[in-house]
């Protein structure tokens, strides 16, 4: 097995923001290898995200992101369990981080549930024509247009986008991690981006 040193264990920690000991244990558990110590990092953080994932959100903050020249700016709610953690530097750099991500990737919904039906509807009839104008043969439209369906709702959905600082990770990802490392329950529960002249 190979020897975790403190020059490793501190990589780990500025690739992820996981705790040292945190940091340690993935890479012992992972035999030393970044990549793995790193994926498994991301699973914890899933694994706490689902424990928390039922408990109430009843505190947060409201950040702001304006872009330079003042034509887009964006406001994004995220929420948390208790006013403690929501005047956390991670978390406010979290939301802030949300914020500018929304106003580069101009997403239409926050999660899958949340996407519009008619949009989704209108979106499988293009595919579907699209698709059947090109000649492909019928028994294999459906799938093209379900898989195209699938990378759409990867498009316009909040959480699912990569992240544009770093697009290895989704936003889910990311606050995946965030929750792990708070201990809470902590959901994006609302945004609204303004860009001048549109509607």
């Amino acid at each position: 097995m190979a020897e975790i040193t403190a020059a490793m264990v501190k990589e780990l920690r500025e690739r992820t923001n996981a705790g040292m000991m945190d940091c340690k244990k993935a890479l012992q558990e992972c035999g030393g290898d970044m990549e793995k110590a790193v994926d498994y990092l991301r699973q914890k953080g899933l694994a706490v995200a689902a424990k928390r994932a039922g408990r109430a959100t009843s505190e947060g903050a409201v950040q702001c992101y304006i872009h330079a020249g003042n034509k887009l700016g964006v406001m994004v709610e995220v929420n948390c369990e208790t006013d403690f953690v929501a005047k956390t530097d991670q978390f406010v750099e979290f939301a802030r981080n949300v914020a500018m991500h929304i106003a580069a990737t101009n997403p239409l919904c926050i999660n899958r549930e949340d996407a519009p039906q008619d949009v989704i509807d209108k979106e499988r009839e293009i595919y579907r024509k699209q698709a059947i104008d090109s000649g492909k043969p019928e028994h294999i439209v459906d799938k093209i247009v379900e898989g195209r369906i699938e990378k759409y709702l990867k498009e316009i959905c909040l959480l699912e986008q990569p992240y544009v600082k770093d697009p290895d990770l989704s936003i889910q990802d990311l606050l995946n991690e965030l929750v792990a490392k708070m201990g809470e329950n902590i959901s994006i529960r609302r945004f609204v981006r303004y860009q001048v002249g549109e509607k």
